[in-house]
């Protein structure tokens, strides 16, 4: 058992613990507790609080973390709701419900799961130092409701989800030993925030039970600082102070309060001259308001230079021994102007990813300032500034990493009221948002990275005289930051009053129905909006998952989703190909995320993106939306220094109008740059065109080019391409010189005919008599087959990859991933291509019909290889080959000589038939002729069965239905 100690706790500048606290004695109560459930609620009836308890566990640590609670069963209340109920009914998932292994697709699975109260109990010994003075419980975070006893006595209750729970124990902690009983209940009770709320959804951290970060009990002075707001005024040069004072006797104290300061992680160091000021007030508590002069010279704080001042208090009261008190803060001011964000005066653009509470090994957020700085530095390194707390709110030691690395934060109450609550409509859950919203000023208030604040995520209700309200109330008392009602989708409505829009309806691609360019923006979608703009939950473009990835689940989750989706591929017969699907559509991730930034980017008054997110989500359903995986890991499909190339705080820019050219035609670009950097630039701007194999084809530059903040337009580029004679890849690369901002754009030229070919094999639309004789007789034969595909009609693909998964959206289009090709292949002797989806495949690729090969041999392998949805891993294809009897057999689910396709899909089908001509033909793999036909007549046997009613607030069905 780890040892009670008393210690002093004199925080001077160490950034390592909290820098808003009284120096104090304190008992740590870390460690051994003694523990015990309470499913049937008997506790408090039978006073367990009077009782030493059954079992033991060990804090700061959850429920779940201990190994306590109960096994995870198919018939397990989970907190969170399931769109898709297929897995609890299709007869596919049957070997997945089985007792003691059952493996969910919804959400990574705990070994234990519990919901309901749990009892946890500690002695401790007050030293005869702690007489007369104001002790304090303190729990950094507890989840959910706590109630505590000391000894016999009910002291209360707490039921923050975004800050410490605190209690005043002046009077019920006399020297000499005692009991702390504290109950934890981690169900949803009258205060509804949403089940699918992130601060406690399973869909991510989960729904926990215990306590975590620091648990202490600290005493101090009975003359006290109960609280420091710090309010920097960079027009005044000063910082006003409301300090809360207090007096556990409740008779008023006079005295004298010294004040001084310095910074403490800047190279340029200031410091805040000593002062002295004199108080007085009767009562139990008073506020006293002090402006404090930062002179001429003062730091600030920004995302390229965070300078922080750490201010420090003493306390000399006429009745009581002296209290000190310390507080870090900044000088800087985020504020709007107009359609536009400024720090400190400057215009900043937000590039911001979607934290989600995903914590894989313990299920609960990070306690501790390391965590949260490695978190921090690998957003940095990524090109982002700006980090979104989808309905929860981080602990403390967030925002002391954000105010140290220069992030801008946008936290969240803890609530996502939908799915089963709302706003406005005279629940317990309205008082309670203002509540939290209260507790989280208080607590993290003075933290430079809390610029922004929103109640939450996408509620129903009487939404907009709730959330309007919201705003007001908080414009009015705290202008530290800038507040929007909520961040939602685009159907939501608009509430009035926010002071920035965090809203869909302005993001991704559009590339459906029509080719990719690079020449559209946002600015119609934001035309109406006169506030600032930013992008909600921008991207969601899916990866397939990395089974590599599951030995890395150690703690308290497993992957069980991933295991249930690696054998599902396996028995699909594709088990050997689930790292090449993992490469491939992760290509065509990372160049869809390229594309929507830099579509962004080019977007006047467009203010910034929360992508949705840079990290993966295991829950609702298993969303592989990151280029880092669920640990902030990264995939090796792309690198930060890739990443940084279109995502950054300066990003050269080109208008491309196609990216599939002729050789008739003329390249041409409008190259710009968006630049929200430290300061105006002048620098040259260099620009070169090259061929894959390294040929120069044409350069040039911009001299003396002005980069002022925003959005700048440079020059035109333009290039001939006749004298191009292979079909090739280029790519046009712009850099900043004397700086590390560069970026690159990969374009494809072919010719504007292809050459004339006389085929020495038969071509049809369909396998009649003539096709199946010169089959017989050892001959070739070309099926085109587009529109005449029956078994995988139901498979929708486009070019752009599934949307955050088919599962929580119960199977919407795109179905497919991507592409995967073997480049080496002699098919492709004649088209350049990569192993993956690149932008001269939309033309082939997209709105594409796709045949399903479920009755092909388990070793077939087709040679265009669409990349199905992991919820169904069926085996695709778009073009396969095949030994039909003596014969050989291609087979085109596309028509490659569609007058209205590009010129890569012509060149890709002149490849084609280049091939089929050449001694290469020569098919290995057999297949029964009945086979292929039945591509054309009868439907997929594995179809798509949601197995549950319409509604999208449906939760799991009751499984005796």
């Amino acid at each position: 058992m780890k040892e009670m100690r008393i210690v002093v706790l004199i925080l001077l500048s160490s950034i390592g613990f909290s820098l808003q606290a009284q120096v104090r004695d304190t008992i740590d109560l870390e460690g051994q507790w003694k523990f015990q459930k309470d499913e049937k609620d008997l506790g408090v009836n039978e006073k367990w609080y009077n009782k030493t308890l059954d079992g033991e566990i060990e804090l700061p640590g959850s429920m779940r973390v201990r190994g306590k609670g109960d096994p995870v069963t198919l018939e397990t209340q989970w907190t969170g709701s399931i769109y898709d109920s297929s897995f609890y009914f299709n007869p596919r998932y049957k070997k997945y419900r089985q007792p003691g292994d059952v493996k969910f697709p919804f959400w990574l699975t705990p070994e234990k799961q519990y919901k309901g109260a749990a009892w946890y109990q500690k002695e401790v010994v007050i030293p005869k130092t702690w007489k007369n003075k104001h002790i304090k419980l303190f729990l950094e975070r507890a989840h959910t409701e706590t109630i505590l006893w000391i000894d016999s006595v009910k002291v209360g209750m707490r039921n923050s989800l975004v800050a410490p729970h605190q209690y005043e124990l002046d009077s019920l902690l006399s020297p000499g030993k005692h009991r702390i009983s504290l109950r934890i209940d981690n169900r949803i009770k009258n205060i509804n925030v949403g089940p699918d709320s992130h601060s406690i959804t399973d869909h991510t951290q989960g729904n926990w039970n215990g306590m975590i970060g620091k648990l202490k009990l600290t005493a101090t002075a009975p003359v006290y600082i109960s609280g420091v707001q710090a309010y920097p005024d960079l027009n005044a040069k000063e910082v006003n102070l409301k300090i809360a004072l207090a007096s556990m006797e409740g008779i008023g104290d006079e005295g004298r309060l010294e004040i001084w300061g310095s910074s403490f992680n800047s190279e340029r160091k200031d410091s805040i001259k000593r002062q002295s000021y004199s108080y007085a007030y009767e009562g139990k508590a008073d506020t006293l308001h002090l402006s404090i002069p930062m002179g001429d010279d003062f730091l600030t704080w920004d995302e390229f230079d965070p300078a922080l001042y750490l201010l420090k208090l003493k306390l000399h009261s006429a009745t009581s021994e002296e209290d000190q008190y310390q507080v870090q803060f900044a000088m800087r001011e985020f504020k709007t102007d107009g359609k536009n964000f400024t720090i400190n005066g400057r215009p900043v653009f937000l590039r911001g990813t979607v934290d989600n509470a995903v914590f894989p090994l313990t299920g609960y957020p990070d306690m501790d300032l390391d965590s949260w700085l490695r978190i921090f530095r690998i957003i940095k390194a990524h090109g982002l500034n700006h980090v979104r707390y989808h309905s929860w709110c981080p602990p403390e030691a967030a925002f002391k990493a954000a105010d140290l690395e220069g992030l801008y934060l946008q936290p969240e109450g803890p609530s996502w009221a939908n799915h089963g609550t709302a706003l406005g409509v005279g629940r317990p859950v309205d008082k309670y948002i203002y509540q939290e919203a209260n507790r989280m000023a208080r607590q993290y208030g003075n933290y430079a990275s809390f610029c922004m604040m929103a109640y939450g995520n996408e509620p129903r209700g009487r939404q907009v005289e709730y959330l309007s309200s919201f705003n007001a109330y908080w414009k009015k008392k705290d202008p530290r930051r800038i507040y929007t009602g909520a961040s939602v989708g685009g159907s939501w409505p608009v509430i009035p009053n926010n002071e920035y829009m965090v809203r869909g309806g302005a993001r991704d691609l559009r590339w459906k129905n029509s080719a990719p360019q690079t020449k559209a923006n946002f600015e119609r979608a934001i035309a109406n909006f006169d506030v600032p703009f930013v992008s909600h939950e921008m991207g969601q473009y899916c990866v397939f998952p990395n089974f590599k990835e599951i030995t890395k689940y150690k703690g308290a989750y497993k992957a069980k989703n991933f295991e249930l989706f690696r054998e599902d591929l396996k028995d699909h017969h594709m088990a050997s190909q689930a790292h090449d699907f993992f490469m491939a559509s992760g290509k065509l991730q990372a160049l869809c995320y390229k594309y929507t930034i830099e579509k962004a980017l080019r977007t006047p008054d467009y203010s910034g993106f929360q992508l949705l997110s840079l990290n993966d989500y295991p829950g609702q359903g298993t969303a592989l939306v990151g280029v880092l995986d669920a640990f902030w890991d990264p995939k090796p499909y792309i690198n930060k220094e890739d990443f940084r190339e279109f995502c950054n705080s300066t990003v050269p820019l080109a208008e491309i109008p196609h990216f599939v050219f002729t050789t008739t035609e003329e390249f041409t670009a409008v190259l710009e740059v968006s630049h929200y950097g430290k300061q105006a630039l002048q620098k040259d701007l260099f620009w070169e065109i090259k061929a894959e194999d390294g040929q120069l084809i044409k350069k040039g530059s911009f001299p003396h080019s002005s980069l002022s903040f925003g959005l700048n337009k440079i020059g035109s580029i333009e290039a001939d391409l006749d004298s191009v004679v292979t079909p090739g890849k280029f790519t046009l690369s712009v850099n900043v010189q004397g700086t590390s901002f560069h970026n690159h754009w990969n374009f494809w030229v072919f010719p504007a005919k292809t050459p004339e070919i006389r085929p020495d094999f038969y071509t049809c639309t369909s396998l009649n008599e003539k096709a199946k004789e010169v089959l017989r007789a050892g001959g070739k034969v070309f099926l085109n087959a587009a529109g005449k595909v029956v078994k995988g009609e139901e498979v929708k693909q486009t070019f752009l990859p599934v949307f955050w998964n088919t599962s929580w959206f119960q199977m919407r289009p795109p179905h497919t991933l991507g592409i995967l090709v073997n480049p080496r292949h002699p098919i492709f002797t004649e088209f350049p291509t990569s192993y993956h989806s690149d932008l001269q495949w939309w033309s082939i690729v997209n709105n594409t019909q796709v045949m399903n090969l479920e009755d092909f041999p388990e070793s077939f392998k087709p040679l265009i290889q669409p990349i199905d949805t992991w919820f169904m891993n069926r085996r695709l294809a778009m073009i396969f080959e095949a030994k039909v009897g003596k014969g050989k057999l291609l087979v085109c689910s596309v028509d490659l000589q569609d007058p209205g396709k590009d010129a890569a899909a012509h060149q890709l089908f002149y490849s084609l038939r280049k091939y089929m001509e050449s001694k290469d033909f020569d098919p290995k793999q057999e297949v029964e002729l009945s086979v292929i036909e039945d591509i054309f007549e009868s439907p997929s046997k594995q179809q798509f069965n949601n197995y549950s009613k319409e509604g999208p607030d449906e939760l799991k069905p009751d499984q005796k239905k």
